[in-house]
């Protein structure tokens, strides 16, 4: 796969629960979950499954940094 997208977390699909049109999409990653958004005809096309490999791929234009 080729992507220009610098943020890629590969991780393990923890949970899919699917909604009417929209699915979200858990993945753990080193022990943090990311969670996307993403068709339910995605999720089919894809063939994801939980306990399967999956990446989460961010691509923003800002990334924001804060201290408590």
């Amino acid at each position: 796969m080729k992507i220009s997208a610098r943020n890629v977390l590969p991780g393990k699909i923890t949970a899919i629960k699917k909604g009417a049109t929209t699915a979200h999409v858990s993945i753990d990653v080193n022990g943090l979950t990311v969670t996307a958004s993403i068709t339910n005809e995605a999720v089919d096309e894809l063939g994801l499954t939980v306990g399967g490999a999956a990446s989460a791929v961010i691509k923003a234009s800002d990334v924001l940094v804060a201290i408590a």
